[in-house]
């Protein structure tokens, strides 16, 4: 097997080899034992060398005792599928309009295609992945969103089976993840008919970090994280660093859903939340093990 000119690490010296892999054993003490809630989606999910170097992270993690727990997104496997089914996504107010012929490209993209593909790409790194979706083990109850219009509090939008979540049972996720495996979560909730809901990713997974009182929540995105208005990095912020930044319009678009996550999940107790650059291979390794910050972390306290 050839290696890719940039894995080649043989002019790094063993000496050096050690001592960077001891500059993790801190990072690994400190986190033993503790849960991450990782969001994947954006470039990390569509480029095969990121797919490699995402999976390969999330079982190195497992191994040094962490317990990361995987959700992920699917945008534009949706969109191309539904493409294939002569459908066009719509959009009001950055929600996916979903009719019942929607949904259910929704439901087999996710829970099919997408959710089992990581699956076989973490057990092909050597772990032991299970995916799930908000059914199983009645992980995640929703209710229809009411979307209500942002220039008229009056008029609501209604965009089909979009769900808001109004319970989540960790049970499922605890009990695999005391038995050694990964579990990787379909943002699929479903109603109190068995209906079945289409959920934003980021939501659930501040959810789920809240839920399981997370060490870390970490979005793998394609940004570099939160930058000031200069374009420049921020690396390290706190809650009200982060409400500054949102009122003054340095946080805006569709980095706000973003935020309000990452914000509602350090609120409710998850330690640090991370904005993490998923077009940089092994990005979260370095962020985890490392000092370096290769994106941005809002710190809870």
């Amino acid at each position: 097997m050839t290696t890719a000119p940039e894995h080649n690490l043989d002019h790094i010296t063993p000496r050096e080899k050690a001592e960077i892999l001891a500059q993790a054993l801190p990072y690994i003490r400190k986190f033993h034992g503790k849960t991450l809630v990782i969001k994947y989606g954006g470039n990390a999910m569509t480029d095969p060398a990121l797919q490699q170097d995402f999976a390969e992270d999330v079982v190195l993690l497992k191994l040094v005792g962490m317990n990361p727990i995987v959700v992920h997104g699917g945008g534009p496997q949706i969109d191309e599928a539904l493409s294939r089914v002569g459908k066009k996504g719509t959009f009001i107010q950055g929600m996916r309009v979903t009719d019942d012929e929607t949904m259910e490209v929704v439901e087999w993209v996710l829970a099919g295609q997408v959710q089992q593909d990581i699956v076989g790409l973490i057990n092909a790194a050597g772990g032991k992945a299970v995916g799930l979706t908000g059914r199983d083990g009645g992980l995640i109850r929703a209710q229809k969103m009411k979307l209500l219009d942002k220039d008229d509090p009056n008029v609501e939008h209604d965009v089909g089976s979009v769900g808001e979540i109004t319970a989540i049972d960790p049970s499922v996720v605890k009990a695999l993840q005391d038995d050694q495996f990964i579990p990787v979560i379909s943002p699929i909730g479903f109603g109190e008919h068995n209906e079945s809901y289409n959920i934003n990713a980021d939501l659930v997974a501040g959810k789920l970090a809240t839920v399981l009182k997370a060490e870390k929540l970490l979005m793998l995105s394609n940004i570099p994280g939160v930058l000031d208005k200069q374009g420049q990095l921020l690396t390290n912020l706190t809650l009200r660093e982060v409400d500054e930044l949102c009122t003054d319009g340095t946080i805006s678009g569709g980095m706000l859903p973003k935020i309000a996550g990452a914000l509602d999940a350090a609120r409710s107790g998850v330690n640090a939340v991370h904005i993490i650059d998923g077009r940089v291979p092994h990005a979260m390794l370095l962020e985890v093990l490392s000092d370096q910050a290769y994106g941005t972390m809002i710190r809870s306290h």
